[in-house]
């Protein structure tokens, strides 16, 4: 594990607190590392319900069709392709 290079504060309830407490106790972690390890899944979880997805037969044939369409038919790819890239900004 590397050494910590910033640091992130924010203010919560006693309740809060004692709630984190508990459950660091339990795992036999730190609230530091409580805190941390639960933030970093639900942001981890959050990025990859962007990149990933899954779809039944249907919805998969669906799909299927909308990619095998050219793409100078395909009004949504062409808006998107016409837009200028988040890092050339």
């Amino acid at each position: 594990m590397t050494a910590s290079t910033t640091t992130i504060n924010f203010r919560a309830t006693t309740d809060f607190r004692d709630l984190i407490d508990r459950a660091a106790t339990a795992q036999g972690k730190t609230r530091t590392d409580f805190i941390m390890a639960a933030s970093e899944a639900e942001a981890q979880r959050v990025l990859l319900d962007r990149a990933f997805f899954q779809l039944d037969e249907a919805q998969m044939q669906a799909f299927q069709a909308v990619l095998d369409q050219p793409i100078d038919q395909n009004a949504a790819v062409n808006r998107l392709l016409a837009k200028k890239a988040p890092w050339d900004q």
